[in-house]
């Protein structure tokens, strides 16, 4: 056990940790998966200056935004394919399911951006890739951190993260945050506040017990951005709120427990035993936009108020061990896992409630909430093995198999619609790897694999659609320098999706018929280059299209994908004559134009994005930054929800952040 530990310290002060626990499950070097993994360490989130899983993205090859339900939670493609459900894990639970606010920075240790199918290990999931989110563990040395920011568009933050031992076999860590503004007009305003308690517990030299909380509130508007004029982006400026200011924020809540033992039964064979608890609510009232009148200047909306509460519960068993058939090393990864996910959703909405773009009038009287326009329950139900062998094949060749095999049901009551839809489908999701290191600096891979996600709905008979399906095959080449510090990945890939689910020929059905494929090159660079710098760099070519559907054109691009893509961060630290440390450093985003909408019929212009980030670290203990973000004050759209809403992007903001370690 306290060797995974110097393993997590040694990850957190670099770019280019050796070894990741999120893509086999088990503790494996990088270098030896067949697969790309981008982590992007607590260093970089700290050079960043990132406060939000979002702020981090823009650094990983093939990721894109996509609409965020108005700002209040996440959502982001991997090689063009999203996912809302298996989006991102915590700790390897399922961390996105139901409603949740966006993933804040304070609990986070590191992002493991894990790309291609993960269905033969985490289930139901999308083939373009699974996030999981590592958070900061207790540890018995004594350490408490805080950190205070101040920005330039009203923002207000604070933090205190805090560690050390309560006795000889336990250990706490808190982390503490509080956040208010940082809104893009000043008749929009927010607040945010986290709890988040964790424990360890040596119960004996083979058994460790952890226990980890998370309790987030945040009070925000469900912004959902700007109106897209017939096309015309830009007519607007981006600070145009088209809401209404007096309906106030929307409430969200996120309580989090995640219990985990793991015991160790020899020197080659170990358990583990893990439950996840996780309640949250989002509620409130807000005027949504539903049409452009034919003047292009009245905005046609109505006053809505929605409750959308979820709970999700899981449990997982493992046993991992390692040993030898003849020549060949096996670590061998066996487990079950078994979780309850339920979801309301009750959405009242008014008659049309007018505004004019150009001249908006805020307050005039809102019709009554009259029409119930969603009313649901539903209940998912999962029960599930699988297995996994990382193979030795001698020093050069390493090969990985595994297999999971899903059941999971569904039970949905409409009452709007007045139908109940129950039913129970079960999938196989296979995955096979090969990797090749022909010396100590590179290495080479080739894999495949199937993932699966559970399509919604019946068909004109009534009968539960078959989850869509999906095939993925990748290959790569990872180099690192002698000393490890500084690494690279290379690889290539092709996707296709089937069962996806598109309109019948009797209005108002679908079909599971729609294909789609994606292909890529992606490449990342990251690290240290020496003693002073340190760097991170990406790129990605992506052609994610439609290949068959009944309503959409064949090869119509995917909405919010770019095809190509581009970022680059470095920072330079050095030490002035008085012995102080400082850092100065920049980063560049290049986004490609995007699809607007299903149909293709607009486009969401290309963008380049600029900061600037320095640090003075004046005394020991006491250090002070300052950012600049949007250096040009570029305006620019990061996402669209339909051919209606568009998401611009923040205007220039400078924000300073005093950092105080005891």
């Amino acid at each position: 056990m306290p060797q995974v530990t110097v393993a997590a310290e040694r990850a957190t002060g670099t770019y280019n940790p050796q070894n990741s626990s999120g893509a086999t499950r088990t503790d494996t070097p990088i270098r030896e998966v067949p697969q790309s993994v981008r982590v992007v360490t607590l260093q970089q989130i700290e050079d960043l200056g990132a406060t939000r899983m979002a702020d981090t993205v823009d650094y990983v090859s093939g990721v894109a935004r996509l609409n965020d339900f108005g700002g209040t939670w996440d959502n982001f493609a991997i090689r063009g394919f999203s996912s809302t459900d298996m989006g991102f894990l915590v700790n390897g639970f399922p961390g996105s399911r139901g409603y949740n606010p966006p993933r804040d920075t304070a609990t986070v240790e590191r992002f493991e951006f894990l790309k291609g199918p993960a269905g033969a290990i985490y289930g139901s999931s999308e083939p373009g890739g699974t996030i999981n989110i590592v958070t900061k563990k207790p540890k018995f040395t004594s350490r408490t951190v805080a950190e205070a920011s101040i920005g330039s568009r009203g923002l207000r933050r604070a933090t205190v993260d805090s560690t050390g031992a309560l006795g000889s076999t336990v250990a706490y860590r808190i982390n503490l945050m509080a956040e208010e503004g940082d809104s893009r007009s000043s008749l929009l305003g927010n607040n945010r506040s986290l709890v988040a308690p964790a424990l360890t517990w040596l119960v004996d030299s083979r058994t460790t017990v952890n226990y980890e909380g998370e309790f987030l509130r945040a009070d925000t508007p469900l912004d959902r951005g700007l109106v897209n004029v017939r096309g015309a982006l830009g007519t607007l400026p981006r600070d145009r709120v088209l809401n209404e200011p007096g309906d106030g924020n929307m409430t969200l809540t996120s309580d989090t427990h995640q219990v985990t033992l793991d015991r160790v039964l020899s020197d080659n064979w170990q358990a583990k035993f893990g439950a996840s608890y996780k309640e949250s609510t989002f509620d409130g009232n807000y005027t949504e936009a539903t049409s452009l009148a034919a003047d292009n200047r009245t905005l046609n909306r109505q006053a809505t108020w929605r409750q959308l509460p979820s709970r999700d519960v899981s449990v997982q068993a493992e046993l991992e061990g390692k040993f030898s058939t003849g020549a060949i090393g096996h670590t061998v990864l066996v487990g079950a896992e078994a979780s309850r996910l339920f979801m309301n959703t009750e959405i009242l909405r008014s008659a049309n409630y007018p505004i004019d773009l150009y001249d908006p009038v805020y307050g005039k009287p809102a019709p009554a909430l009259t029409t119930l326009t969603s009313s649901s329950d539903e209940r998912q139900r999962v029960k599930a093995v699988f297995a996994q062998d990382q193979l030795s094949l001698s020093r050069q060749w390493k090969m990985l198999a595994g297999l999971r095999w899903d059941e999971y049901s569904q039970d949905l009551v409409n009452r709007v619609a007045r139908t109940h839809v129950s039913r129970e489908q079960s999938a196989v999701s296979p995955r096979l790897g090969l990797t090749f290191l022909p010396n100590d600096w590179s290495s080479l891979y080739l894999s495949a694999g199937k993932s699966f996600r559970g399509n919604n709905g019946t068909d004109i008979a009534g009968n539960a659609f078959d989850p869509q399906r999906s095939t993925a095959i990748e290959a790569g080449w990872k180099l690192q320098t002698a000393d490890g510090r500084l690494g690279a990945n290379l690889a290539v890939y092709d996707i296709a999706k089937t069962n996806v689910l598109t309109a019948s020929d009797t209005p108002g059905y679908s079909v599971a018929a729609g294909r789609i494929k994606s292909t890529g090159v992606e490449a990342d660079v990251f690290g240290q280059i020496d003693a002073h710098w340190r760097m991170t760099g990406n790129f990605s070519w992506n052609d994610a299209r439609v290949t068959k559907d009944k309503t959409l054109p064949s090869g119509a691009r995917l909405v919010n994908v770019p095809e190509f893509s581009a970022g680059l961060f470095a920072i330079r630290e050095d030490t002035l004559a008085n012995g102080k440390r400082y850092g100065v450093g920049g980063g560049l985003n290049y986004v490609g134009d995007r699809a607007g909408n299903s149909t293709d019929t607009y486009a969401l212009p290309a963008y380049t994005t600029a900061k600037l980030v320095s640090y003075w670290q004046f005394s020991k203990r006491a250090r002070l930054s300052v950012d600049i973000h949007n250096l040009f004050n570029r305006q620019y759209y990061t996402s669209s929800w339909g051919a209606l809403y568009v998401t611009p992007g923040a205007e220039r903001s400078i924000v300073t952040r005093l950092k105080l370690d005891f």
